[in-house]
């Protein structure tokens, strides 16, 4: 998939989390290098059936139209501020970005068909660590970042939160993470 030597698609898939922010700054720190292509990648949730490439389900039988269209527009607001906010230490370190923002429900299968569609080379995403816990009490219900290792066309680095001395994540302690 590389398109040139020495330039690679990098994806940062970012759900707004604490984990999120953390991956791309490891990404900053640990991972990318000059010439990279980096695009932000978010999957934005939606209250609506809306498949990966078939579009949103009629939402007639809703709340009100005018109602919803609000509450759409405020979300776009939050995703495109908060996935702005995410992308700054690409910004501090003077890496090329863009964001790439889509809507849909099912965002592991929208995160790998858009990692094929973009041609990305290799995607990084943070990992909350819950999805063998939900697998313990639920038989099958895999993780995000699991489901993407598992199923995207590229190559998946899966960064996780740093534990102190205690054993807890630094999640539990700050949402603002340095990275060494």
């Amino acid at each position: 998939m590389l398109t040139t030597p020495g330039e690679r698609k990098i994806a940062i898939a970012v759900d707004l989390s604490a984990e999120s922010a953390y991956a791309v700054k490891w990404a900053v720190a640990h991972y990318l290098r000059q010439g990279d292509s980096v695009i932000v990648l978010h999957v934005q949730p939606t209250s609506v059936l809306y498949g990966a490439d078939w579009g949103p389900a009629d939402t007639t039988a809703g709340p009100d139209a005018s109602v919803q269209q609000k509450m759409e527009e405020d979300m776009e607001a939050f995703t495109s501020a908060k996935s702005t906010e995410l992308a700054k230490p690409l910004e501090e370190a003077n890496i090329p970005f863009r964001i790439h923002i889509v809507k849909d429900h099912d965002m592991k299968e929208r995160i790998c068909l858009e990692v094929e569609r973009l041609g990305v080379d290799v995607m990084i995403m943070g990992s909350r660590g819950i999805g063998a816990e939900r697998r313990t009490r639920r038989a099958r219900l895999g993780s995000v970042s699991d489901y993407c290792v598992h199923h995207c066309d590229c190559a998946v680095v899966v960064v996780r939160l740093p534990e102190n001395k205690q054993g807890n994540s630094l999640r539990e302690m700050s949402s603002s993470i340095d990275v060494a």
